[in-house]
């Protein structure tokens, strides 16, 4: 990586411009998107689907399929960026690397991205060649290796595609008929085509916590750990700190220091690991601001985010503390939403201390995160119960036109026979701005 980025940054949409390319569009992205403009980079949103929420903000946005080589390299060789930001795991890895190759600074570096973005290879680096403490684990690339994998770690187990994110493909098997089911749920939610899987034993874990790791110039600093609580493997509340002995920090740092050290560049590392028993172990590692350490957006004068762009444009790192608890907590929908309309705002922000971000995207599946509340307080404890006070008012509703156009059309006609003249003006003139807003429904009908 170039060590002369933040010696001379120019301005956005000129000549001289200092562009930062991120390939994924998502809420984190988006506030790296935040940062980056506030120190006058140029930004470029490249995402999978349209008006995702990084592309709401950038100066320009390409929607491409990130594990194609060939649509990678040509946004890239368009935007000529001083810095490439990968923010999701589904991407054309080989391609990046060839890219580094001929010049191109890819954050933290290629291997770094391609190494994390397999659980396989990770665990494998972790465990085997730095040697820190894991659970058991095995893997598997067949439906026969699969039941073999199973019968050495035991149920209940924790089975997942290698490649996945957000806790796509994973489940907990406790029996021989759950045992099945998870092999297909860890199939079909792979994001890719190798088909292998990873069985780890079910930790009994006290907590979990996420160390949110800087590597930058002048070496590695930490942020005070995130505790945070999981569903289904993807995050969903999250506080900072989280109470550690000085032991058990102090292995959780060397664990950190040592696996990125070895995956080498700079910028933030996402570190998690497990509590159990007083013991620290590695449970996984993501090379990009980490969705637990949204609670910095509250909790430190830098944020994660923040953290990253001065890593990796070389800038000072200052010394990283808390400087109020802090808590989030996901705003996640559990029905499909077409248009997502947003009710109970005002109720939500009237919590003390509490601010929210709403992602903008522009639809939702069930279980996709649409946001997040954000709570300071005294304690963490008490920023928790601000949070989940803050999530509870909130609804998601769905804009989408969605009444059958022959009930609409009878309904209107009984209106337009209404003796009352205002009442039909007033509804003629809504009968124009729904023809405006729903022409494609309107003209395949006739009153």
């Amino acid at each position: 990586m170039s060590s002369t980025h933040g010696r001379r940054l120019g301005t956005p949409e000129a000549e001289n411009a200092t562009t930062l390319l991120l390939l994924g569009s998502g809420e984190l992205g988006k506030e790296i998107v935040l940062s980056a403009q506030q120190l006058g980079l140029e930004t470029v949103a490249v995402g999978r689907y349209e008006r995702a929420p990084a592309m709401q903000v950038a100066h320009q946005s390409y929607t491409i399929d990130m594990t194609d080589g060939a649509a990678v390299r040509q946004v890239v060789k368009q935007a000529d960026p001083a810095l490439i930001i990968p923010e999701i795991e589904a991407i054309a890895t080989d391609e990046l690397k060839q890219l580094e190759h001929e010049g191109y600074d890819v954050v933290p570096t290629a291997r770094a991205t391609r190494l994390t973005m397999d659980r396989e290879r990770i665990r494998e680096l972790a465990a085997e060649e730095v040697g820190v403490t894991t659970g058991d684990y095995a893997f598997a690339d067949s439906h026969e290796t699969y039941r073999e994998a199973v019968a050495e770690i035991g149920t209940p187990a924790v089975v997942k595609p290698t490649m996945s994110s957000s806790g796509k493909g994973q489940s907990v098997a406790h029996n021989n008929q759950q045992v099945e089911s998870a092999w297909n749920t860890a199939r079909e939610g792979s994001r890719s085509d190798t088909g292998r899987v990873i069985v780890e034993d079910l930790v009994n874990f006290d907590s979990e916590f996420t160390l949110l790791t800087v590597r930058h110039e002048d070496g590695t600093s930490f942020c005070p750990p995130t505790g945070h609580i999981q569903e289904g493997g993807d995050y969903r509340v999250s506080w900072q700190p989280h109470s550690l002995t000085s032991d058990q920090l102090t292995n959780a740092q060397q664990m950190a220091r040592e696996v990125t050290n070895e995956l080498g560049g700079h910028g933030i590392f996402g570190v998690e690991f497990f509590l159990r028993d007083e013991e620290v172990l590695f449970s996984e590692l993501s090379p990009r601001p980490h969705d637990t350490g949204l609670a910095t957006l509250g909790s430190q004068r830098l944020s994660q985010f923040d953290l990253h762009l001065r890593a990796i444009l070389d800038l000072p790192v200052p010394n990283i503390t808390v400087e109020r608890p802090t808590a989030t907590k996901a705003l996640v929908v559990d029905h499909p939403v077409e248009t997502p309309a947003y009710t109970g705002v005002s109720e939500a922000l009237s919590i003390p201390e509490t601010n929210l971000r709403l992602f903008g995207k522009p639809e939702a599946y069930a279980g996709r995160r649409m946001g997040v509340a954000i709570a300071t307080a005294t304690d963490t404890a008490t920023a928790r119960d601000r949070v989940a006070e803050s999530v509870s008012q909130i609804d998601v509703v769905d804009d989408t036109w969605s009444e059958p156009v022959p009930t609409f059309w009878a309904r209107l006609a009984a209106w337009l026979h209404h003796p009352d003249v205002r009442l039909k003006e007033s509804l003629a003139s809504l009968l124009w701005f729904m023809i405006r807003c729903n022409g494609n429904e309107v003209k395949s009908e006739r009153i």
